[in-house]
């Protein structure tokens, strides 16, 4: 019964997605204004019937309701509440209703937000995330219907992937993965609804883009580390990035969405660039339906990957009706969006933003070739080809250092243009940063180029940017008297889209520091050890204590138990790594245990056992400043989150006071009507 009831109700929701969006059109060339009402109904109707299928599914599966295919594929009774509840998305059948379910309440909050507002841009916007929820729904209705009834049914399911059952991140990264993606969504409909609605020529659009924007790169960004994270305490391997196809299938957008948000800002700036940032909101979210086609196709064989493939052809389809469609649409339209501003110089910020863009692109399409040129080079030739590691790091990691240096280098110059004196005053004192993180690099025993330089890089972008804010704040402080902390509050405060960048920019770095250590200093040894055997790394030394098991509802659990042990001998904690088996698969699945401190991480994963206990093999890794990935993943959303509630419009409040000319405080600067 509850089956039936979300079947129909994903039949009626496509059939109102398809009435709002063709009767957009009709209303708006008709000049009966009052229709547009349908198309706002539409879409709510939408969202409220869609709710209603997901909550049906999570019901389904909560009870064990295995008369429904998707319940039947996933559910166990065994299987613990929470994992039964996230198992809404983790098949492909399921994934697909949340991901319609997000798009519908993304749609639905910009019509709730943005329905007043005068003019075709809202109206068109709509319309275009209809015709998206219209794809979505008739792969619902079709073949990746949810709630096919299942006969006889089963007494019971496999459960859920034991990979996504093992770790709580199972609950985190798939959300906020799908909160970045579908995000997406929103600035392709605004990019479509301005050239449909004869706005792209002016800037209000990407004003209103821009947010939404924002928030869905803070969401995916989030959702990458995130993965990352759940890579590193679930798979065993000590790594967290590993360039598997579909990690870079989430990258990929994120890189285009970040060009976007650089790009918008010179837009507004110097006038300049607005096609190609028409052009970055259709390759973003072409870039995610892309994604979502890799991991839901068959094609490719990750952990991350839905191994079905029926769906893929509906993907191809319809990213071919998006290119064709958006391609159509940007060129007939090109002339009328071509902007007239110029570079104001070499050494100037719109020069250092349209590098950084340049860089992104590179990267973006360096991983877009490494990623899919395997899948061709077999639907071609037949033969299986191998892009790996060495290829990213080798194409795509210079272009990525070159980021670093620019990120430095952005914020120190003006808009417009200054004196190749002025630049080298300007750009001269972050090198001491450098400087310093390079030596830091060597006594650390780093004594390749590429380390130093990346440390270096670094510690030049670092203090670059936290030199932005001493000047304002020093600013603030001379004109106001106020405390540092006060200042630093209502510098931020007055400039959030400005100082939220920065505070982005810091979280990338801690990031890429903590990418550099870890790969460069990374050590591992691998030992049989018996109860009181010690293994040392690193200077960071574990002691055998007892290999031990016990079973759960869901799966048997075999363990190890070590010591760890301080410079004077003492115990100074313990660290459990084990495996787990569970009852649908005969792999174990590795569960290592991580100590993390300031400093690093000391990584233990149990690679064997003695069945009687008598022994266990481990795996010991150390590696420096892998929290500190985490943790700039955390700040870089900081960032979002400060820049996201920017007040009025970019380019009204005057530059920071630099050193040698102070300039108009740009907290107490007025925003713009």
């Amino acid at each position: 019964m509850i089956g039936l009831l979300a079947h129909n109700a994903l039949l009626v929701s496509l059939i109102a997605v398809a009435f709002g969006a063709l009767i957009t059109p009709v209303a708006v060339r008709s000049g009966r204004r009052e229709w547009l009402q349908l198309t706002y109904g539409s879409v709510y109707a939408n969202f409220l019937l869609v709710s209603i299928a997901t909550a049906a599914m999570i019901v389904a599966l909560v009870t064990h309701d295995f008369s429904v295919s998707y319940v039947a594929a996933v559910g166990s009774r065994s299987t613990p509440l929470l994992f039964t509840v996230i198992s809404l998305w983790g098949a492909l059948e399921g994934s697909i209703l949340f991901w319609a379910w997000v798009l519908a309440l993304y749609a639905a909050a910009v019509v709730y937000l943005h329905h007043r507002r005068p003019g075709n841009l809202v109206p068109y916007a709509a319309m275009t995330l209809l015709f998206v929820a219209a794809f979505f729904a008739v792969l619902l209705v079709g073949p990746a219907d949810p709630f096919r009834p299942v006969s006889p049914v089963p007494l019971d399911g496999p459960g859920p992937n034991t990979l996504l059952q093992n770790h709580i991140l199972m609950a985190v990264h798939p959300p906020l993965l799908y909160l970045g993606y579908v995000g997406m969504s929103v600035p392709f409909a605004f990019a479509i609804g301005a050239i449909l609605g004869d706005e792209a020529p002016s800037n209000e659009w990407t004003r209103l883009s821009r947010r939404w924007m924002l928030a869905s790169w803070g969401f995916l960004g989030a959702a990458i580390i995130a993965g990352m994270w759940w890579s590193y305490e679930v798979l065993g391997w000590g790594g967290y990035w590993a360039w598997d196809p579909v990690e870079n299938a989430s990258f990929l957008p994120w890189l285009t969405a970040t060009a976007y948000l650089h790009s918008v800002m010179v837009q507004e700036r110097r006038d300049m660039l607005r096609l190609w940032t028409l052009n970055l909101c259709v390759a973003t979210f072409v870039l995610t339906i892309l994604g979502t086609f890799l991991t839901r196709s068959g094609i490719l064989s990750s952990v991350h990957a839905f191994t079905t493939g029926a769906i893929g052809y509906y993907f191809l389809a319809f990213i071919a009706i998006v290119l064709v469609v958006t391609l159509v649409l940007v060129a007939g339209n090109s002339e009328r969006v071509r902007t007239k501003g110029s570079l104001g110089g070499a050494a100037s910020r719109e020069t250092v933003f349209l590098l950084n863009n340049l860089f992104l692109t590179a990267v973006m399409l360096t991983v877009l070739v490494g990623t899919l040129y395997p899948l061709i080079a077999e639907a071609m030739r037949g033969v299986k080809v191998s892009v790996g590691e060495p290829f990213f790091n080798r194409m795509a990691v210079p272009a990525m250092v070159a980021l670093i240096f620019l990120m430095g280098v952005g914020p120190a110059l003006p808009w417009g243009s200054c004196t190749w004196a002025e630049a080298r005053r300007r750009l001269f004192p972050p090198a001491i940063g450098a400087a310093i993180l390079g030596a830091i690099a060597v006594l650390s025993g780093a004594r390749t180029i590429s380390v130093i330089l990346a440390f270096a890089l670094v510690g030049y972008a670092a203090t670059g940017n936290l030199r932005e804010y001493w000047i304002g704040m020093r600013a603030r402080r001379r004109a106001h008297g106020e405390s540092w902390v006060t200042a630093l509050v209502r510098l931020t405060g007055g400039n959030r889209r400005r100082y939220g960048g920065y505070v982005a920019h810091i979280g990338v770095l801690f990031v890429a520091l903590g990418v550099t250590a870890s790969s460069a200093f990374r050590s591992e040894r691998e030992a049989t050890l018996v109860p009181g055997g010690s293994l040392t790394v690193a200077g960071q030394t574990v002691r055998l204590k007892s290999v031990w098991g016990r079973e759960e509802p869901q799966r048997s659990v075999i363990g190890a138990t070590l010591d760890v042990l301080g410079k004077d001998g003492a115990v100074i904690g313990t660290i459990a790594p084990r495996m787990n088996y569970y009852r649908v698969s005969d792999q174990p699945v590795p569960t290592p245990d991580v100590r993390s401190g300031l400093r690093g991480d000391l990584y233990v994963n149990l690679m064997a056992f003695d069945a009687n206990g008598a022994n266990a093999t481990v795996k010991v890794i150390v590696e420096p400043l892998v929290p500190w990935i985490w943790f700039g993943g955390f700040v870089i959303v900081a960032g979002a989150v400060i820049g996201l509630f920017h007040r009025g419009p970019r380019g009204t409040a005057p530059e920071l006071a630099t050193e040698s000319a102070p300039a108009p405080d740009p907290a107490l600067a007025p925003a713009a009507p």
